[in-house]
């Protein structure tokens, strides 16, 4: 079954992503943990790969992200774990290298399971309504369902390997 990522502003500074993957939340959790299987689907958009993903997922744990695009630009970004709770919720704070967003961004992924299905919720919380506004433009939804559409492939190896 294939789902269709909803995007909404819940306030001046946010930005909620909602999908429905047909999979258990633990195996949901473990592919936003776990790098070898993260690098397989959070790429970004066509032309661009995951170069770099070290993640030290424990509270005040570190992540760092690179993305590099087939003509030798990079995309990086240093994140800090506020929160895990496996396997429904992980926060975090953010900060791209060239910091586009006016500082650091909180994001906060929610996952619950129904019925073996798990509807993932990460919310962004921007500095400024203006920082949110541009993630928006330059198109983050399109990238984030890119990935996403992804992710439902590594869900479904993962499933049939069990």
């Amino acid at each position: 079954m294939s789902h269709r990522l909803e995007v909404t502003t819940p306030s001046d500074r946010e930005i909620a992503m909602t999908r429905v993957f047909d999979a258990p939340r633990e195996l949901v959790f473990d592919c936003w943990t776990i790098p070898a299987l993260l690098k397989r689907w959070m790429t970004g958009p066509d032309g661009w790969s995951f170069a770099v993903c070290e993640i030290d997922l424990s509270v005040g744990g570190t992540y760092r992200f690179v993305w590099r695009h087939d003509d030798g630009r990079d995309m990086g970004m240093t994140g800090t774990y506020r929160e895990i709770a496996r396997p429904e919720r992980i926060v975090s704070v953010e900060l791209f290298d060239m910091d586009w967003t006016d500082g650091e961004a909180r994001s906060t992924l929610v996952l619950t399971e129904r019925d073996g299905r798990t509807i993932s919720v990460n919310t962004m919380l921007y500095s400024s309504r203006e920082a949110r506004d541009g993630a928006i433009a330059i198109g983050m939804a399109k990238g984030v369902e890119a990935g996403y559409d992804r992710l439902d492939g590594v869900l479904a190896e993962r499933l049939a390997a069990r």
